[in-house]
């Protein structure tokens, strides 16, 4: 069976984000072992300029990296990563569990971005758009397309 992390920075604030997360996390039993876990938040104080805004990520990157397991295929979302279709996502997964990459570990960052650390180890950067969204919104669509992935694999049928 699949492990699959997905390692965030901040926690989710509103019911309706963490009633989500529990739903697709419960959908996903079946087909996956998932771990959810977050990475406190950097403080950035008022009126930050570039500097604190490079420390806070630089400080989110190393608790990032401290929880990656050194065989990890590790996937980070970035707005300059590679756009996927749910097929190809699927396809894409499929193979990492074929070749024995079953320990899979997906990024999302904070409100600024991942460190330049964080990026250069991820095996595969993932766009699922030019457009910002916020990070607790992502978690869900992260894991709705997950659970999309896992069943297009077994040919299951999916509403649309």
């Amino acid at each position: 069976m699949m492990n699959i992390m997905v390692l965030c920075v901040g926690k989710l604030k509103e019911k309706y984000w963490t009633d989500a997360v529990c739903e697709y996390a419960k959908r996903l039993s079946p087909y996956c072992t998932l771990k959810i876990d977050e990475v406190k938040e950097a403080r950035l104080p008022d009126n930050a300029g570039p500097a604190e805004e490079e420390a806070v990520k630089e400080a989110e990157g190393r608790e990032i990296l401290r929880r990656i397991d050194r065989d990890a295929y590790v996937i980070s979302l970035e707005i300059k990563g590679k756009e996927l279709s749910s097929e190809q996502l699927a396809a894409h997964v499929q193979e990492l569990g074929v070749s024995g990459r079953s320990n899979v570990v997906f990024i999302i960052g904070g409100s600024l971005g991942l460190s330049p650390a964080v990026s250069a180890r991820a095996d595969m950067k993932l766009s699922f758009s030019p457009m910002t969204f916020p990070h607790q919104m992502m978690r869900v669509i992260l894991l709705e397309q997950i659970y999309r992935a896992f069943k297009i694999n077994r040919g299951e049928k999916y509403h649309k």
